[in-house]
């Protein structure tokens, strides 16, 4: 291992509640879903990566066999053989990882190994979000939650070729931190304030892609009534409801709403080769850096909410 980043489901879900049941069955194991390291010893039936490889590590076994996994998304395998690192199987925050070819993706020059980390689940489920928006330079793009997966969304939407980035989160340290890495255009850290800012960027019709990366119900609503008419609305934050009027909002507008879980390993091998191409770096978003011996603190530093994205690292 060379970087192992902490997801929000690991702290919604293990270190927080320790769920027992479905994709984040937490059975004991070693924790991290989002590892990237370097190949120490490939096994007898490896045939495309060699010791030296730097590699992300895609975080779904699957069965390979079934629908989801030859689709490429071994995340909504549903047959007894998937396991997720950090939940059914050993993760990355230890020295060592074992792991399919098959989940390995070579990492490219220049990409650091934390920026390998956070593709291998948050900047891959951005992406695939707004994948599923289809974003494009004819878009407005609105993202609430600005945590380490909203900041994906929205330096990812900028070089998708969104024409605006608005972002809102009542968090108003996560607000400044995007301001400063220059991801929005406009930005919002009072939710009553959203509207009139929306008004002012959209005169009033609304943006044509909104994703929520929060999972919290109000976050939800919002992105939802700020889509404009025959617009996409993408929902990529975990857990939580979500209660509407559903003709106003959903049915007269016309308005397609998306779930997205976990990138396909497909694009999640894509994403790699535009960030080379964008010169684009995912590790401009980590805050705090801890080494494998202060997982504890990492744990609780993520834990607060407050911070970008923390990662225990080996080297960078």
């Amino acid at each position: 291992m060379r970087a192992s980043s902490i997801c929000g489901s690991d702290i919604r879900a293990i270190y927080r509640e320790h769920l027992g049941v479905g994709a984040e069955a937490y059975q004991g194991v070693v924790a991290g879903h989002e590892p990237c390291g370097e190949v120490v010893e490939a096994g007898p039936g490896a045939r495309r990566l060699s010791p030296g490889d730097r590699v992300v590590v895609y975080h779904i076994s699957g069965c390979g066999q079934c629908e989801e996994c030859r689709r490429g998304y071994p995340v909504g395998c549903s047959s007894d053989h998937r396991a997720a690192h950090g939940w059914q199987r050993d993760g990355g925050h230890a020295d060592y990882l074992l792991a399919e070819e098959s989940s390995c993706l070579l990492l490219p020059e220049p990409l650091t190994f934390v920026d390998g980390a956070l593709v291998s689940c948050g900047f891959g489920t951005a992406f695939e979000g707004l994948l599923r928006g289809r974003v494009s330079g004819r878009d407005t793009l609105l993202v609430t939650g600005l945590g380490p997966v909203g900041l994906a969304a929205a330096m990812l939407g900028r070089h998708l070729g969104a024409a605006r980035v608005i972002g809102m989160d009542p968090v108003a340290s996560r607000v400044e931190l995007a301001q400063s890495l220059d991801l929005l255009d406009v930005a919002v850290a009072d939710p009553a304030d959203l509207a009139e800012a929306l008004g002012s960027a959209t005169g009033g019709r609304g943006c044509e892609v909104t994703i929520d990366c929060s999972g919290h119900p109000d976050a939800r609503l919002a992105a939802l009534r700020h889509t404009r008419h025959w617009g996409r609305c993408v929902l990529v934050g975990e857990g939580g409801t979500m209660t509407m009027d559903v003709s106003p909002l959903l049915i007269h507008p016309q308005v397609s709403v998306h779930g997205s879980w976990v990138s396909s390993v497909q694009h999640m091998a894509e994403l790699l080769e535009l960030l080379v191409r964008w010169g684009e770096h995912p590790g401009r978003i980590v805050t705090h850096r801890y080494p494998l011996s202060e997982a504890g603190t990492a744990y609780e530093v993520a834990d607060r909410g407050q911070a970008g994205k923390v990662c225990i690292v080996w080297e960078d």
